[in-house]
């Protein structure tokens, strides 16, 4: 639920920030997400100290709440469904991509990426 409500605050602010018809809150908030999960996924298989049910809480629950693959989706039907198809494009291109690399970016922050080269 908190997560849900996080996202909620991050497209009321971005959507009256940015009035231009592209999804920049879930765009952020997918991103944002992208970049902790990685980070605390990392974390997590280096310190092995946190109860894995508060991890799966954490993870999961308020990460996987907070970032939202049905809106991403319904937002990229409805530019399509406008006539905004290289908008759209552009929306997925951008999300899958960003994803990847911020995922990426916060695993290699959190200590990932590079142990297994070491050992």
């Amino acid at each position: 639920m908190l997560g849900s409500l996080l996202r909620y605050l991050v497209s009321l602010s971005t959507s009256e920030l940015l009035n231009n018809g592209f999804p920049m809150g879930t765009l952020i908030a997918n991103y944002t997400g992208s970049l902790f999960l990685g980070w605390f996924t990392a974390r997590m298989i280096a310190r092995r100290k946190l109860n894995p049910v508060l991890s799966a809480t954490i993870g999961t629950g308020l990460t996987g709440s907070f970032t939202t693959f049905s809106a991403f989706s319904l937002e990229t039907l409805v530019m399509i469904e406008n006539g905004s198809i290289g908008m759209a494009i552009f929306y997925v291109l951008l999300s899958a991509v960003g994803g990847l690399i911020l995922a990426a970016a916060g695993y290699k922050l959190g200590g990932g990426l590079g142990r297994e080269a070491g050992k």
